[in-house]
């Protein structure tokens, strides 16, 4: 796949000005939208939008240098308005194009370059495993997008559970992994970036077609799931985990992740205080 992605950063290159999309770019590497720019990301650090976008504006910069006057250079790289490319290349480089060839300034975002790289040779556990369809059945909140350390909100969240919703729960959990679950899902952001909403889920996982008036539902259809168990420091570990699933396992695995609410549970160590062994659930399909 680093081979592939590498392919994707070319034709980029090749195509600045024109109108360049995620479904367009991912069917290079003959995958979803939705994975392509998970992965990018977790390797590159900017999504798709994000690397078009600063590499279009490196290149004006240069452009502008050159010579060339703002208009030509504004529809070379793909915008169709002089307010946008202005806007943009302000925003970029902290000042107008019709001020570069006076100053001089010049800002590069150099072309990414993906690379095999041996970087510790920390082994991840992994197991794949299929599931009939289920239904998430908990209590849900819209929550701050957080990616590191412990979202208050999702903390509030569980502080809200009632005993009697507690033991609804019990009496649906009757799936694999049979543990009460977080879940995230419909991020204002789809996961991308670190700004926005998502909705929270804690329940658990249940076959039983009804859940009762004190859970909301939320209907998942039959798929494999790649497992990941962690052990470690409560939630960095956690946190850990997932990201090196998309910047690392993924990449390499022969599986994609799919458009649908991956969970993990925790159970904390009473004998480690902040220790706790988590596992990531992540829907997956074969490339």
């Amino acid at each position: 796949m680093v081979e592939q992605l590498q392919n994707v950063v070319t034709y980029i290159e090749n195509h600045l000005g024109d109108d360049l999309s995620s479904d367009e770019l991912a069917r290079l590497i003959k995958g979803s939208a939705y994975n392509f720019n998970k992965v990018f990301l977790a390797l590159s650090g900017y999504t798709v939008s994000e690397y078009i976008r600063v590499r279009r504006l490196s290149e004006a910069n240069k452009a502008l240098l050159q010579g060339l006057s703002v208009t030509d250079v504004a529809y070379r790289y793909g915008y169709t308005s002089l307010d946008g490319f202005s806007r943009a290349f302000a925003a970029w480089a902290g000042m107008l194009p019709s001020e570069v060839q006076r100053s001089g300034f010049s800002k590069t975002t150099p072309i990414l370059s993906f690379k095999i790289s041996v970087i510790g040779g920390t082994s991840m556990e992994c197991r794949i495993k299929k599931m009939p369809a289920f239904t998430f059945a908990g209590v849900t909140k819209r929550v701050p997008m957080q990616f590191e350390g412990v979202n208050q909100e999702i903390v509030s969240l569980a502080q809200s559970i009632t005993a009697e919703q507690r033991e609804a729960m019990h009496r649906l959990q009757n799936i694999e992994p049979k543990e009460v679950v977080n879940a995230s899902f419909d991020a204002d952001a789809q996961f991308l970036k670190e700004e926005g909403y998502l909705t929270h889920l804690i329940g658990v996982l249940t076959t039983e077609d009804e859940v009762g008036p004190l859970l909301e539902a939320i209907p998942v259809e039959a798929m494999s799931w790649a497992v990941f168990p962690c052990e470690g420091p409560f939630p960095s570990a956690l946190q850990d985990t997932m990201a090196r699933i998309y910047a690392e396992w993924l990449p390499v695995s022969g599986y994609e992740v799919i458009n649908a609410p991956s969970f993990s549970f925790t159970r904390m160590d009473p004998g480690k205080p902040g220790y706790a062994y988590s596992e990531v659930w992540t829907p997956v399909q074969q490339r």
